[in-house]
């Protein structure tokens, strides 16, 4: 699967999620079910282990310190496993905002969620675990379980692992720092 393939199937997604397609805090958060639908309706199993692979290849794009900066100032913090939700979510949130925040992670300011999140309410940028759903996907259309899914991402992943973010790290309390890598994010969150 190529990452045109992988984007029209995310942005489809989300045009079918309508309203709702931002906001992965709400309860009723129609988009991951949405997605594990489609999955299970356009791809065979092999295809969405292929989805699976891509989807780790894209949130790598995104395994950069400034991405993980702004994810430390959205979120009030941000350890290794919040940012894998924080890329995860930016995923879900769709090829425009993910290139976007991808290339300059002080936009994300313009998010609507972030500035929700911002003015104190609850609505969540982050998912846990694309991966999970795409397993969910796969289950379905296998009737294979957990263990069986990621025996075969095993099986069949490019392996997407990096040792260190990308770009040049700093210590995301120092907020001269943050102001002056990220100023509108540090704005918007300022305590």
């Amino acid at each position: 699967m190529d990452r045109e393939t992988f984007w029209e199937i995310v942005d489809a997604a989300r045009d079918r999620a309508g309203a709702g397609a931002d906001d992965r805090g709400a309860e009723d958060d129609p988009l991951p079910g949405v997605l594990t639908d489609l999955l299970v309706e356009r791809l065979s199993p092999d295809e969405i282990l292929a989805f699976a692979d891509v989807a780790g290849a894209v949130a790598r794009d995104a395994y950069a310190w400034p991405v993980w900066g702004a994810a430390y100032l959205v979120e009030g913090g941000c350890s290794d496993d919040g940012f894998m939700d924080f890329r995860d979510g930016l995923v879900l949130a769709g090829r425009a905002s993910f290139e976007r925040a991808v290339a300059d992670p002080d936009s994300l300011a313009d998010h609507p969620v972030v500035a929700a999140m911002a003015d104190g309410g609850s609505p969540w940028l982050g998912f846990e675990s694309l991966d999970s759903l795409v397993g969910d996907a796969w289950s379905r259309a296998t009737g294979e379980d957990d263990e069986a899914y990621y025996a075969a991402r095993e099986r069949t992943s490019s392996g997407h692992a990096l040792a260190e973010p990308a770009g040049e790290q700093w210590d995301f309390d120092d907020d001269e720092e943050n102001a002056r890598r990220l100023p509108r994010l540090t704005t918007l969150f300022a305590v």
